[in-house]
């Protein structure tokens, strides 16, 4: 049975940074954060805090035994053998709604026995993670996984990369209309092979700009001359642009095997997969460009009938058979500059 998994974000830096950090988590999605709530400041939040401290909505309950009313309650654990992991079973059993599990060296096997244990008495389990990679193994432990994690950063692009691996991340999908296609000759075009089975409507974000990427599908549909290949998106050629799962875009020339890659469905929702191979190979090329909200874009993209695109209906376009007018779907944004595929909101550019 699914559940519920929240990432809770324990926000690092001033007051002047938290002002403005604490509002982008929100934009994030993020709902909950381990912080003590005066820091929330006078602004209504829509944030739950979770901390040493009756004013929070999960308080973290140190040596006083007496519950606050209306609250959810629970304690902090470290645990470092066997008899810690009893300790908080027994202590769970007597009424606690979570635990914040804390594991030094030995990170899978505590959590997996501490899951095991907990998941009959309905106590939440919240673990401390000091990396986005860390977050990813505590949500995957025993398939079920903590119910949250509590992460510690100062970066919205590292929030950005935790969430993917939860698996809640999405990101803003437009219809776009074709405005020109044209032959461009020979160029060299990258194949991403993932180590995950892609599903139907789902591909990749790819474009010749930063602001403005196209979905392109993945080939998990055949035909009588071609097989299903479904970890694999023909993506477009070296120069164009992808996402990754914290935020950054890189050439598709730089993607290869053990890279992460972000795979999006036509709702924009958004997981990671490890890159297993990538092949460079020279084909002949098509140019695509659309226009969406005010914004132009455009793609190389092999001229080959297994490159196809999403259309707003759901629908698989091949390149082949893409017209002016059609309407594909697209993730697009007003431009700002990248500096080695990090984004720079104050800086001009312009992209052709």
């Amino acid at each position: 049975m699914s559940k519920t998994r929240e990432l809770i974000i324990s926000p690092k830096g001033s007051s002047a940074q938290l002002a403005k950090f604490l509002p982008q988590l929100e934009e994030e999605g993020i709902k909950m954060v381990y912080l003590d709530p005066k820091k929330l400041g006078k602004k209504k939040s829509k944030l739950q805090t979770v901390y040493p401290s009756n004013a929070a909505n999960f308080v973290v309950m140190d040596k006083q035994e007496i519950k606050p009313k209306g609250k959810k309650v629970g304690k902090k654990f470290e645990v470092l053998s066997n008899s810690d992991i009893d300790e908080i079973l027994n202590i769970a059993k007597k009424g606690l709604d979570f635990v914040v599990i804390e594991v030094k060296d030995w990170k899978i096997i505590p959590l997996e026995n501490i899951i095991a244990k907990l998941h009959k008495i309905h106590t939440k389990i919240f673990a401390i993670a000091k990396t986005p990679e860390e977050v990813r193994k505590m949500f995957s432990i025993l398939e079920v996984g903590v119910d949250g994690v509590i992460f510690s950063t100062s970066t919205i692009n590292e929030v950005r990369e935790a969430m993917v691996y939860l698996g809640t991340r999405s990101f803003d999908m437009k219809p776009a209309k074709i405005t020109e296609i044209k032959e461009v000759g020979d160029g060299e075009r990258v194949c991403v092979d993932t180590a995950s089975m892609l599903h139907k409507g789902e591909g990749m974000l790819i474009g010749s700009r930063s602001n403005f990427l196209f979905l392109v599908h993945n080939e998990s549909v055949g035909s009588s001359f071609t097989s299903p290949r479904p970890f694999r998106v023909n993506a477009g050629a070296v120069h164009c642009y992808t996402l990754s799962p914290d935020g950054t875009t890189n050439y598709l020339s730089e993607v290869e095997t053990g890279s992460e890659v972000l795979i999006l469905n036509s709702k924009g929702k958004a997981r990671r997969a490890t890159v297993g191979r990538s092949k460079i190979e020279r084909r002949p090329m098509l140019m695509i460009k659309a226009t969406s909200g005010g914004e132009t874009g455009g793609i190389i993209a092999q001229d080959a009938e297994t490159i196809r695109f999403v259309k707003t209906n759901g629908q698989l376009v091949s390149v082949t058979h893409l017209k002016k007018g059609d309407t594909v779907m697209v993730h697009s944004k007003p431009a700002t500059g990248r500096h080695f595929g990090m984004e720079v909101s104050d800086e001009y550019i312009l992209e052709k």
